[in-house]
């Protein structure tokens, strides 16, 4: 089933936002008493705010030490409660400290999802443990599947979870002993084996496995082991702490064409690595933005920093199973969507195949050509080249035969070609 993706739900327009910031003048002067409290107190050692209450219907307690101890706290206008209803994503930016280590460093604090999905999950819960919309989240989640691998059960085993996320669309064996071997959310860790894991960090991990898996994806494709993901640092209820990377890749879009060109370079990379990797692991980004990436200010790295979306298809798996054509290359579906950061594609092909272009389509419309649209620009990363750049013609045919391939298997090589000459224009050949 092809499935056309538009970018996530929750980006505000301007114009919302400067009406926005209208009304929040207002609620600031006549809730001033509440505004100075909130900037005094330090609210992420606060266990309710950190919703920690709500366990095991939650992403996990490593970091609680780190919060309640007061190690964590908001940046300058984080504090503020009343600025939350314009932070649709619940991200938020903090200050972690180690008493030993001297000093702080930023992170980034997350709630994976908007408090409309985060009542609905606790709607969820509630009516398939009680059939009524609220309950008591401690007594009923050992009343839902999350508690289904509960008690001497061995294994995660795909029958248990596929199709709960993108992440576990297709899984195999292989790839579920890593997400249980590397949770970081025990300190049991190590072990492929579920019966290692309390009831509770069972049901933690199932439900951040069905809610959004992105901190799994982090923990089992870490940045220590040079996966282009953000550092994971741990979780206190529903917050989750990963490591601050740099600005946004958008933040670069009208960067010096050096910058650029060593930046589209390391994108394409990206998409080389997460493809073809030693693990057979093939990791297809079903969300590609300007958003999801970010750079590092000292590096000039780019990382991945949004890994809801991503889908892990097991090349051995498909080698062994041979379902029909797993052989055959696949070339995902150009299409000229009218909105922005669209992608289309196939789970089911992409689970079925061992050589498949998505990555690079992916990156090639989304980021890079002339077809890649973002906040009312055109142009892609690589807009307004060099003059004899520009006349040479080949960074354009490129980047076209990479976005909206003409010739069968187009491209695979175009891609190939790509990263070849985008290494060579930034110095970065090895």
């Amino acid at each position: 089933m092809w499935r056309l993706v538009p970018p996530k739900l929750g980006r505000l327009s301007r114009s919302l936002k400067l009406a926005a910031l209208g009304s929040l003048l207002v609620l600031m002067v006549l809730h001033s008493p509440s505004l100075l409290a909130s900037w005094q107190r330090n609210e992420l050692a606060d266990r309710r705010f950190l919703q920690l209450n709500k366990c095991p219907a939650c992403f996990g307690t490593s970091w609680c030490r780190r919060f309640l101890n007061g190690q964590v706290a908001f940046e300058a206008w984080g504090r503020l409660r009343l600025l939350d209803f314009l932070n649709v994503k619940n991200v938020y930016f903090a200050q972690y400290g180690e008493p030993r280590e001297g000093g702080r460093r930023r992170v980034v604090l997350k709630r994976l999802g908007s408090q409309r999905e985060l009542a609905q999950l606790d709607q969820s819960i509630c009516k398939r443990a009680t059939g009524r919309p609220r309950c008591d989240l401690l007594q009923a989640m050992p009343r839902t599947e999350f508690a289904r691998l509960n008690g001497d059960v061995r294994l995660l085993t795909p029958e248990a979870v596929e199709g709960w996320s993108d992440l576990v669309h297709c899984p195999s064996q292989r790839l579920l002993d890593r997400l249980v071997r590397r949770y970081a959310e025990t300190k049991d860790s190590g072990s492929f084996l579920l019966r290692n894991l309390k009831d509770s960090e069972r049901m933690q991990l199932l439900l951040t496995l069905a809610f959004n898996p992105e901190p799994l994806v982090l923990q089992s494709f870490p940045s220590d082991e040079g996966w282009p993901f953000a550092k994971y640092l741990g979780a206190c209820g529903r917050m989750v702490a990963v490591n601050y990377v740099g600005e946004e890749l958008w933040s670069y879009f009208n960067a010096p064409w050096e910058k650029r060109v060593d930046l589209a370079w390391q994108l394409m990379e990206i998409a080389e690595q997460l493809t073809n990797n030693d693990f057979e692991f093939a990791l297809y980004l079903l969300d590609v933005s300007f958003d999801n990436f970010a750079v590092g200010p000292r590096d000039g790295k780019v990382i991945i920093v949004d890994a809801e979306n991503v889908l892990v298809a097991d090349k051995r798996l498909i080698r062994q199973n041979k379902p029909e054509n797993w052989d055959v290359w696949y070339e995902s579906k150009f299409d000229d969507c009218d909105k922005e950061a669209c992608l289309s594609f196939s789970k089911e092909i992409l689970c079925a195949r061992v050589t498949v272009d998505h990555n690079y389509y992916a990156v090639c419309q989304n980021l890079l050509s002339r077809h890649a649209t973002w906040r009312g620009t055109s142009g892609g990363l690589l807009h307004d080249p060099p003059t004899e750049i520009a006349k040479d013609g080949r960074l354009e045919a490129l980047l076209d035969e990479c976005a909206n391939p003409k010739k069968r298997y187009g491209r695979f090589q175009a891609a190939k070609e790509l990263r070849e000459y985008l290494a060579q224009l930034s110095n970065n050949v090895r």
